[in-house]
């Protein structure tokens, strides 16, 4: 398992990491799951001493044991921090606590390589000000959960460090709920189930994430099928857990990947899709200061509903 923790404005993060095998090179490991880390950036990090274990420093040429957890200070860039832009927002709900807008494909959640601003981040410090949690750090103010560029739907981002601490706990305890809707290629062969594998980074590909029994964390992805059409089915997924491309590897995994993924499915362009047909449809979870159950739905935004009228009509081009 791992959990990050960015330090409020300093330009420092760590990281907590579980090892789920063992002998293998630490260095080896660090890179492949820590995402960002090169090998020879982690070879440096032992060499600083910026790896314990136990509360020590971990020497060079350390090889993992099952369940031990290491500690990983990096620095981050001194010009990581966001700043406001005035972008429009799609917003479903606010208050004092939390915010959930509705994010359109196409746009990055928080700034990153390659994508320094124009992000959902960028567009709720202008729009909420100095009101987002700490937790996230100086590119993730708020941020609970995340969701791939050119996937859309609702987001949640947390205003102070209670709520996020709240919301985050419900999300590692499975409770806060988050269905997804999304066009696969091809007829699946149950109605519902459930896809139980556990997902880590791509043994060759390091953008890419996989199923493997190597160096990954479990993920489980629940679905039903909404509708099944001529080479495709229109399905719905909840998430168990929150891994990187979950829906997305794990449909692929089965056989089925989501219409419009070049990653992980077709390069060829369909239905004159550019990046995967993938929507965030519902949230549900639990208000941070009442208690009480929230549930929004955001509406399926017009690309999708484009594909979907195509199927209808037995148009596939």
């Amino acid at each position: 398992m791992i959990w990050t923790i960015y330090c409020g404005n300093m330009d420092l993060k760590t990281t907590r990491i579980e090892s789920t095998g063992g002998g293998e090179r630490l260095d080896v490991f660090l890179a492949a799951n820590i995402t960002g880390l090169t090998r020879s950036a982690a070879q440096k990090l032992l060499e600083s001493g910026n790896v314990t274990l136990g509360g020590a420093p971990v020497r060079k040429n350390h090889r993992t044991s099952p369940s031990e957890q290491y500690i990983v200070t990096q620095d981050e860039p001194a010009d990581a921090s966001a700043t406001p832009q005035d972008i429009p927002l799609d917003v479903i709900y606010e208050d004092a606590d939390v915010i959930v807008v509705n994010k359109p494909r196409g746009i990055v959640v928080h700034p990153a390589p390659g994508h320094p601003d124009g992000t959902l981040v960028n567009a709720l410090l202008f729009h909420c000000g100095g009101s987002l949690s700490g937790i996230g750090g100086v590119k993730r103010p708020g941020i609970v959960h995340r969701i791939d560029k050119d996937t859309s739907g609702l987001v949640i981002a947390a205003k102070n460090d209670r709520a996020h601490l709240a919301l985050a706990a419900q999300l590692s305890g499975r409770t806060l709920t988050r269905e997804y809707e999304t066009i696969v290629r091809g007829r699946l062969k149950n109605d519902s189930g459930t896809i139980d594998a556990p997902i880590g980074r791509h043994p060759t590909d390091r953008k890419r994430q996989a199923v493997t029994e190597k160096n990954s964390r479990p993920a489980v992805t629940h679905f039903e099928v909404i509708k099944i059409f001529d080479g495709y089915t229109y399905v719905r997924c909840r998430l168990e857990t929150g891994r990187t491309h979950q829906i997305r590897v794990h449909m692929a995994y089965i056989g089925h990947p989501v219409l419009g993924d070049s990653v992980y499915g077709r390069k060829k362009t369909e239905l004159g899709l550019s990046g995967q047909c993938l929507h965030a449809r519902k949230l549900r979870f639990l208000h941070p200061s009442t208690n009480e159950q929230i549930e929004l739905f955001a509406a399926l935004p017009e690309y999708f509903a484009t594909v979907l009228d195509k199927l209808e009509k037995g148009s596939l081009v």
